[in-house]
């Protein structure tokens, strides 16, 4: 008599939870209004206006790699994707943010910041479906090898700035530009330090 009572009471509990469809939850991707139709992306190698070597390498491949990660839009070839995500690197900005403890002029810790100025743009009509800046940053404690520092510094950064590019176009977060608005987050918006 217990046993049948505990599952009339559990399937009561099943039973609300299907209808209820879990009270608004939504399994997927949930992507702006102007890329619902967008299933797949190319993604060619970003240009590079800054002077740091192999820059558009490093975001290119980070931003691929986290698209696949994300799985909101498969990475496809130019020829069979829906649209074409295109980025040009800006700036690289270096800020000390610790210095030496007896020589104000020598940073022990930096702050390393790329900003990324991205379009989408629909594969068969080259229509602008999105735009707006993504950034990245990292930060570093300099030790004697500065260059391999700082190489690892980008990197972290580029990971970073993919993460926020691809948030921006998978989840339409936000603070998201729409097509001519320019904008995206600002680093103090997103880092309290």
């Amino acid at each position: 008599m217990q046993v049948s009572r505990i599952t009339s009471i559990f399937g009561s509990v099943l039973t609300a939870l299907v209808l209820s469809n879990c009270a608004g939850y939504h399994v997927g991707a949930v992507k702006p209004d102007k890329m619902k139709d967008v299933a797949s992306l190319s993604i060619p190698t970003f240009k590079n206006m800054t002077l740091t070597p192999r820059a558009s390498v490093l975001v290119t491949n980070a931003v691929i790699r986290q698209t696949q990660i994300d799985g909101s839009y498969k990475v496809a070839a130019s020829n069979k994707a829906d649209a074409v995500l295109k980025g040009t690197i800006k700036e690289v900005r270096r800020r000390p943010l610790r210095t030496a403890r007896f020589n104000s002029l020598k940073t022990r810790e930096m702050e390393v910041e790329l900003i990324l100025d991205y379009t989408i743009e629909d594969a068969r009509t080259n229509a602008v479906l999105a735009d707006g800046t993504a950034r990245g940053s990292s930060h570093i404690f300099l030790d004697q090898n500065f260059q391999l520092s700082e190489r690892q510094a980008v990197e972290d950064a580029a990971k970073d700035l993919a993460d926020d590019l691809v948030s921006k176009i998978s989840e339409g977060i936000p603070g998201q530009s729409s097509v001519g608005a320019g904008g995206g987050r600002s680093l103090s918006d997103r880092v309290n330090l």
